[in-house]
């Protein structure tokens, strides 16, 4: 294709036939006269002599090359009979080498190869305008000279419009299709390992891999879908209790930059080492020292080998961050359609959909609200569809989705934030707010929700946590009046004083997890009264050692409640018995004050 590259870098669109000598003019004019029946038109032919290409022609016509040149068909054939040797059979299925040569050649295609070619109009910003390649297909991977990478993003009806991924072009380059859709590799060999979204990896040791899924794949229809009515358990009480995620599930965690956000993902991710839940990281736009101190968390905490770190990161175009999430989920849908239960993690669509902005304005897109495509919607629509539990018919695996979202101020009616939170099953709001005063995780429980609710949480959970919530409403909505001075009766100063502790108890550190038993333990005590005598500061260190407590005495009653998920009345009996005789023994001088 030498000769054909550079024609077209000199003549632009023109029809161009190469041949191996221009003084042949009747096979010249024969292959002319071949064109013209096959076209319908005659072709104005610019013939230029090429002896690279041995004998037989190469012709350039209306974006298509036809490539009838001997130098491509010893190539193709040398290529086959190569393959051939490699994968022979046995030595006495040929009598000679000769025969078995003979054998292969004789299946070689005399055909010539018909493909597409475009031009590069212009580059600039990441972005290549081509000239040609309309019939490509949008998601398309597309090779420059000089073996630079991009993805088809824009088509028109005279050309289309790439996202450069990899490697840098100049104008007039010629630009080949490849038939193939973005692409990732998949399966166990990912496990414990960091890569880009081409599936490079990025963690300095080779990857052995040859099965791959395109990063882009359709929803499961309805159908292949199953409710979805198994806890998937973060391990923070203050989520497993008040909103619960199913396995299948899609919950939003959102709010403000430096609110927890990344914390509570990581910390759902260790807390699956036990469970079997396979795990997805995708790091959108983060710095690469970022993705790298998460890498190492998950890795001191025994959550690495069984997650999967695909990431782009800021320094990285904004091609790769567009592709980022659509391969981390190709990735997940691996294990998903193996029957096996996953939990992706995308940090963050804010940034994502930033990066699919930047890409549209430079495609020279329509914009639309705060700048972003009209269709930024159907963006993140597709990419969350596609997490779903399936049905037993198709293995009954799972893909449970945290999609992460940032807003500026608590702004969560911005465009982004209000067009996630209407695809995805329920939101964890952070306040920065409550941050700020210490109360961690800071889950807003007035605007948090999950939407599959209770259905997603074991039948001992559910047996304690009914009026959880509410609780925490009505403190935080009479805290809000106590903050003026206004006077307050006993009644409601009781209700303070024990919305107060009940607060200290949801507090939990970074990296933190409960088990279901030890969440269940920690919210009978709370009901029981078991911390009421301890100050606001030592609620903490007393859930601690109640624990503490529960694993050494009582544990056959915490295998029982985390093994059967169930809080029999026998079992209920022996807890608040133990839970009694923790008060009793632990020495304090709480004060009810």
């Amino acid at each position: 294709m030498s000769g054909a590259e550079q024609v077209t870098e000199n003549h632009g669109s023109r029809a161009i036939l190469i041949v191996a000598d221009k003084s042949q003019q009747k096979s010249i004019d024969a292959i002319i006269a071949g064109f013209s029946q096959k076209l319908g038109f005659l072709p104005d032919f610019d013939v230029v002599e090429d002896e690279k290409i041995t004998g037989g022609f190469i012709a350039i016509v209306d974006g298509h090359v036809y490539d009838a040149s001997f130098s491509s068909r010893l190539h193709d054939l040398s290529k086959a009979l190569t393959d051939s040797l490699e994968h022979a059979e046995t030595e006495s299925s040929f009598a000679t080498v000769g025969a078995f040569l003979k054998e292969r050649a004789s299946h070689a295609s005399a055909a010539p190869k018909i493909y597409n070619y475009g031009e590069v109009v212009s580059a600039a910003d990441g972005i290549v305008h081509i000239r040609g390649l309309s019939g490509s297909k949008y998601g398309e991977l597309v090779e420059f000279d000089g073996g630079a990478v991009g993805i088809i993003l824009d088509l028109s009806v005279s050309g289309a419009g790439a996202a450069l991924i990899d490697g840098e072009v100049t104008t007039k380059s010629v630009v080949h299709p490849t038939g193939r859709v973005a692409e990732i590799p998949v399966g166990e060999s990912l496990l414990g390992r960091i890569v880009d979204p081409l599936g490079r990896p990025l963690d300095g040791y080779e990857l052995h891999t040859k099965r791959t899924r395109p990063s882009e794949a359709t929803a499961p229809t309805i159908r292949e879908r199953d409710a979805v009515n198994t806890p998937l358990e973060t391990g923070i009480l203050a989520i497993d209790s008040m909103i619960p995620i199913g396995r299948g599930q899609r919950e939003l965690i959102i709010g403000d930059r430096q609110t927890g956000k990344t914390s509570i993902a990581l910390s759902a991710i260790i807390n699956q080492k036990s469970t079997g839940v396979t795990c997805v990281y995708c790091a959108i736009g983060q710095k690469a020292s970022s993705v790298a101190e998460s890498a190492e968390r998950l890795r001191r905490a025994g959550a690495l080998e069984h997650t999967v770190i695909v990431s782009a990161s800021g320094s990285d175009s904004a091609a790769m961050q567009y592709l980022a999430p659509y391969a981390a989920t190709a990735v997940a849908e691996e294990f998903m359609y193996a029957g096996r239960d996953v939990l992706i993690v995308y940090d963050d669509l804010s940034k994502h959909a930033q990066a699919y902005r930047t890409l549209s304005l430079l495609l020279r897109r329509p914009s639309g609200r705060e700048a972003y495509p009209g269709d930024v919607f159907y963006l993140h629509s597709r990419l969350l569809e596609r997490s779903a539990k399936l049905s037993r018919e198709l293995g009954g695996g799972s893909i449970t989705a945290l999609p992460i979202i940032e807003t500026m101020a608590g702004d969560i009616s911005a465009y982004i934030p209000t067009n996630v939170i209407s695809i995805t099953d329920g939101q964890i709001y952070l306040e920065a707010e409550l941050f700020s005063s210490g109360q961690r995780p800071a889950v807003n429980v007035g605007l948090s929700v999950s939407r599959v609710g209770r259905a997603a949480q074991y039948k001992s959970m559910r047996a304690v946590s009914g009026s959880l919530r509410l609780e925490v409403a009505q403190y935080r909505d009479m805290a809000v009046f106590a903050q003026f001075g206004a006077d307050i009766d006993a009644e409601t100063d009781k209700q303070l004083r024990s919305g107060e502790r009940l607060m200290e108890l949801l507090k939990q550190s970074d990296y933190r997890q409960y088990s279901s038993a030890e969440q269940v333990a920690l919210l009978v005590a709370a009901k029981l009264g078991i911390f009421a005598n301890y100050k606001p500061g030592e609620i903490n260190s007393a859930a601690q050692r109640a624990l503490l407590y529960l694993s050494q005495h009582s544990d056959f009653i915490m295998h029982s409640i985390k093994n059967s998920g169930e809080l029999t009345d026998f079992d209920r009996t022996d807890l608040e018995r133990a839970l009694h005789a923790f008060a009793a023994a632990d020495n304090h001088d709480g004060d009810s004050k």
